[in-house]
């Protein structure tokens, strides 16, 4: 088995896991943001971490209710500007803990006054000895160049710091449960492989979604041009609308993540009007009538709340980029031109 395949797989055991990683050190966290009262946020990263600041922006934003922004890193690291941090809590999100611009920016940050935190799968890299505080994904050694169980754990430590700033209940109890829907949704990796052999020969492609879920659209871009060296462009189903669709033309493959919640009758529109333009799509969701207009459609079995859909529609995203990769003949543990750590300033 390859390891990106494994470790895929070991998703939910690690989030269930993940709020005892991290309780006391997000209380701790949670607790220095209201002592310095803290009324933005900016969260810096770069590949897979930079989708899951995305994800974090809109934690902070609908939970917590503090705006969020996501760092322009070259801001500091190329250009040497002083920024006003005061009342601003920065986050750095990196899995090696060893992102060159990352670490800049958080330590640049943290002389200007931020309050700073990391999280990283690394505790002793130079990302966690920079911050005030630090969260930890708590994956052990992610083999697979595509980061998969890093890219979840991080999501999940972010969720542990939004709970405990909105008192620890209800975002805490639910994440409980996603271990169960992660291993529920994994269930469909055999028709996932089945219908990844239709796509062996995609060479661009669209993946949409919308709100919450804009992170995952993003990341599964981001592995399948990662392991299946396509071009693959995510978009919100609302920017979408603004431009893009123009290119969308029959037969281009376009993949719609719509799963149940606020954004879901906007992608329902959406999804008429690409089938409008006749073009291959590919809708992954739960909702049946949604599924019955596609070409092609992966339901995903869990009933989870629109809030931690993107801890168990992501794994749908993996699975897929990796049996395309298969079916292309690649090998998505060794994606050519790539490492492990890659260090940018």
């Amino acid at each position: 088995m390859s390891y990106m395949l494994e470790e895929i797989r070991q998703q939910p055991d690690i989030l269930a896991e993940i709020a005892v990683c991290n309780g006391k050190a997000a209380r701790a966290l949670a607790n220095d943001i209201r002592k310095r009262d803290i009324c933005h946020i900016v969260l810096v990263a770069r590949g897979a971490s930079d989708n899951a600041a995305t994800l974090g922006r809109y934690l902070f934003e609908l939970v917590n209710g503090i705006p969020s922004s996501l760092a322009a890193p070259s801001i500091i690291t190329l250009y040497g500007a002083r920024l006003r941090f005061d009342r601003t809590l920065v986050i750095g999100i990196s899995q090696s803990g060893k992102a060159t611009d990352v670490v800049e920016y958080l330590r640049g940050s943290r002389e200007a006054g931020a309050l700073t935190a990391a999280i990283t799968n690394e505790p002793d890299s130079e990302l966690a000895k920079v911050a005030d505080h630090s969260l930890f994904c708590c994956a052990g050694v992610e083999r697979s160049v595509a980061a998969t169980k890093t890219y979840t754990s991080a999501l999940g430590a972010l969720y542990v710091l939004s709970s405990e700033l909105d008192g620890g209940g209800e975002i805490l109890e639910g994440l409980k449960k996603v271990p169960d829907f992660m291993r529920e949704t994994l269930t469909c990796e055999d028709h996932i492989a089945a219908l990844a052999q239709r796509y062996r020969y995609m060479e661009d492609c669209f993946v949409i979604a919308r709100g919450l879920n804009h992170a995952t659209a993003a990341e599964t871009a981001l592995k399948m041009a990662e392991t299946g060296y396509i071009g693959a462009k995510p978009y919100s189903a609302a920017d979408f609308m603004h431009g893009p669709i123009a290119v969308a033309h029959e037969g281009f493959p376009c993949f719609l993540i719509a799963p149940d919640g606020k954004a879901f009758d906007t992608l329902a529109q959406t999804a008429d009007k690409l089938l409008d333009k006749k073009v291959e799509l590919v809708v992954i969701a739960r909702e049946r009538g949604i599924l019955s207009k596609a070409t092609k459609g992966i339901r995903v079995p869990a009933a989870v709340q629109e809030i931690f859909s993107p801890l168990v529609y992501v794994l749908v995203g993996q699975l897929l980029t990796y049996h395309v990769a298969l079916a292309k003949g690649y090998d998505p543990d060794r994606p050519r031109g790539l490492s492990k750590v890659t260090l940018t300033r």
